[in-house]
């Protein structure tokens, strides 16, 4: 039992880390900063972060921000506005980033994303998963699109 609390403490310290990232992602915070919350030296915080998430602490960052973008996206917010809100300083790097990630420029991505809630407000059957359709019965009713 003894042996254990020294690596749930570990990944408290780990957790606290994560949720000061979730947190804060928005502001101009650094790895120092991160690794001071959970009270480790940087490269050890980065080895342990990694092994436990999967991802650098910085990578981690850049999806939570990534993440915030595509939902302030779709909210019909102006790419640079969104810039900004996630925490980033420039929308020339945003926008690279942003494609990098999701394989779309942040405007076609928000463009699509709106033409597909149109779509689901006008077709909404075609967003509903078919055996669920089938099940209601709804695929024989007609005036349900």
């Amino acid at each position: 039992m003894t042996n254990q609390l020294p690596k749930i403490y570990l990944y408290r310290r780990l957790v606290q880390a994560k949720l000061f990232i979730d947190s804060n992602y928005h502001e101009a915070i650094d790895l120092d900063a991160i690794a001071d919350e959970a009270y480790f030296s940087k490269f050890h915080f980065i080895r342990l972060f990694k092994g436990i998430y999967g991802k650098t602490p910085h990578q981690y960052l850049i999806t939570v921000r990534i993440d915030n973008a595509c939902l302030l996206l779709k909210k019909s917010i102006a790419v640079s506005e969104v810039c900004y809100a996630v925490g980033f300083d420039s929308v020339t790097s945003f926008s690279a980033l942003f494609k990098k990630v999701t394989h779309y420029s942040p405007a076609a991505y928000q463009q699509s994303e709106l033409k597909r809630q149109q779509e689901m407000q006008q077709i909404p059957l075609k967003y509903i998963p078919n055996c669920f359709a089938m099940e209601k019965d709804w695929l024989q009713n007609r005036n349900f699109q």
